[in-house]
């Protein structure tokens, strides 16, 4: 007889229908002063299990077990991690060479994945909630946890924000009450692996600078974080009914990004408003501007996308994990930033298209 969740003979699970409701909302995640995983929400709970599940049954491409971690010196207080393996086993990224890249049936896609590789079907009830979301495995690990939320795979959409899809993905961030949960977005020649519409989502158990570093106004609803590994352009939901708007105007931003040349990153996590104060419950969204990237990898042993411009490096080697220091990772995350006048500036344009 089949196990529950399987179709007979198959082997493998079925994903879990998962329909949420503004019930089902955190808008109040755990404090870093607790343990996180002393209270999670019904979507991390099932997320994590489904997770563990398929770690146990060999669907990832390595067993990912207790990962050196260390707080960098220093006032950034950068997060290195040592994760040999995703650097050895992972799929080598799609070449890219566009920042508007058609999608390609011919290379490696989300539509592929194994039915025992998605965890959940997420979907938001009622007639206004937003696309439908899978929640599949990343099968190379960052963390636990780690996770492709996918905007209906059979869509073949390539790797270009949809203010449908964000809402979707940063939905899910809501539904999680740990601390420690990110959603990300990786754009064309911001380091996407795969020219095909997806977002990731981990828990990684340590606060980031990120989340409460003070922010400079640049507009109603956009500021700019200085003081952080990376600038960024900060937008702000203090809960879901936000969200519609923000990514709109994420949306709008970043296509004016690509129409001058420049590639994008995305993260969201929970943090306190730009203007200080409360407990840090809402959504911080940062966005980030640079100079694509297109081909091998960075300095330092860094391949510089979401997490490290985020303050989080996973390392590829021992050595780099313990020699490496908050000067000599900020000189590789930086590298690809834009110098300081033209943030401004741009700064400006944004504030000025998102007024209209």
């Amino acid at each position: 007889m089949a196990a529950e969740g399987e179709q007979p003979g198959s082997g493998e699970p079925d994903p879990e229908e998962f329909v949420y409701g503004e019930e089902d909302f955190v808008l109040q995640a755990a404090g870093w002063e607790a343990e996180p995983d002393s209270a999670l929400s019904r979507f991390d709970r099932a997320l994590l299990d489904s997770w563990t599940d398929r770690m146990e049954r060999g669907f990832f491409r390595y067993r990912l077990g207790s990962l050196p971690t260390r707080v960098l010196p220093g006032p950034m207080r950068l997060v290195a991690q040592l994760n040999v393996q995703r650097s050895t086993e992972r799929r080598p990224p799609q070449l890219v060479n566009s920042l508007r890249q058609p999608f390609d049936t011919r290379a490696f896609n989300f539509t592929r994945l194994r039915r025992g590789e998605v965890l959940l079907r997420l979907r938001g009830a009622g007639s206004a909630a937003p696309d439908p979301l899978l929640v599949a495995i990343n099968a190379s690990p960052l963390e636990r946890g780690h996770v492709l939320l996918l905007p209906e795979p059979a869509r073949r959409l390539p790797q270009a924000l949809m203010a449908p899809a964000l809402r979707g993905a940063l939905e899910a961030a809501f539904l999680s009450a740990h601390p420690g949960f990110r959603v990300g977005f990786n754009g064309l020649g911001g380091r996407a692996s795969v020219n095909h519409l997806h977002f990731h989502g981990f828990y990684l158990p340590r606060p980031l600078l990120v989340e409460a570093a003070p922010a400079q106004p640049l507009c109603r609803g956009l500021s700019l974080l200085r003081s952080v590994p990376a600038p960024a352009f900060l937008l702000y939901a203090a809960g879901p009914a936000a969200l519609p708007a923000l990514c709109q105007d994420v949306c709008r931003a970043a296509e004016h990004l690509t129409g001058a040349g420049l590639a994008y990153n995305v993260f969201a996590t929970r943090g306190k408003a730009p203007e200080g104060g409360g407990a840090g419950s809402g959504l911080r969204v940062l966005l980030w501007a640079r100079r694509p990237s297109f081909g091998g990898a960075a300095g330092a042993g860094l391949e510089v996308a979401l997490c490290e411009l985020a303050g989080y490096l996973p390392l590829p080697a021992a050595p780099l994990f313990h020699r490496i220091t908050e000067q000599e990772a900020l000189g590789a995350i930086r590298e690809h930033l834009l110098p300081e006048p033209e943030l401004l500036r741009l700064g400006g344009d944004l504030a000025r298209l998102l007024q209209r």
